[in-house]
């Protein structure tokens, strides 16, 4: 689910704010003030508990997944015992009805069944609960990515489930969602800047400071940030 690369785990408390965009996601759930302390919220692909640790700290009822036990462990030597399990399939360990919110941030394009996950999501969720996603654009990234792997092909058992703006709403809505919303969330942070330069040199730097691409429409962003609710009873 999470699978991120163990050379960017880091022990700094800045560094660590910003692992996974978390500024960015943090900003998006704060100023849409989509969670109630009141909900049940489940996180899929928690990582090593960033997210997690900080809703959990200001007493939400948030429980939350992973698949790798690797970044469990990570979890717990930054922040102790956290409410975080292992899963190791798409199938949430969780009877129907469970959860006011669901969320996933960084997780979406790994699941090689997105529909099977969107299922089980629904299935969970409480009627007219709320999915909270964060994904990246398959327009943009397919391009990142394949420059990042020198290749046309690898990158993509990773990243299996990349979907543009129209696939995402068509796949939603296939699978029992709907009041679907796209939120305007800038991306281009302090991470969002070292990842570039990592991969993409001083030139993708130079390249951002003349392209933004917080400033392109919603469907052309290179990270999507949006909600969708549950049907049915």
């Amino acid at each position: 689910m999470n699978y991120q690369d163990p050379a960017l785990v880091i022990n700094d408390f800045h560094q660590r704010k910003v692992f996974g965009n978390l500024e960015s996601n943090l900003d998006f759930l704060e100023k849409a003030n989509l969670l109630k302390s009141t909900d049940t919220i489940l996180e899929i692909g928690s990582g090593n508990g960033n997210l997690l640790n900080h809703f959990y700290r200001q007493e939400y009822l948030i429980t939350g997944i992973e698949i790798n036990p690797v970044r469990i462990k990570e979890s717990q030597t930054l922040y102790g015992d956290l409410p975080l399990s292992q899963v190791d399939s798409e199938a949430l360990p969780f009877p129907n009805n469970s959860f006011d919110v669901v969320m996933s941030f960084d997780v979406f394009e790994h699941i090689p069944n997105s529909d099977l996950h969107l299922q089980e999501v629904h299935r969970v969720l409480k009627p007219e609960g709320l999915y909270i996603v964060q994904t990246p654009n398959k327009l943009t990234n397919s391009v990142f990515e394949t420059i990042r792997w020198r290749s046309f092909t690898k990158w993509q058992v990773d990243h299996c489930s990349l979907h543009t703006y129209w696939g995402m709403i068509k796949r939603l809505k296939k699978n029992g969602f709907n009041s679907i919303q796209f939120y305007d969330v800038p991306t281009v942070t302090d991470f969002f800047k070292v990842k570039v330069k990592t991969y993409l040199g001083g030139l993708g730097l130079a390249a951002l400071k003349v392209f933004n691409p917080d400033h392109l429409p919603l469907s052309l962003r290179t990270n999507f940030y949006l909600t969708a609710k549950r049907t049915g009873v």
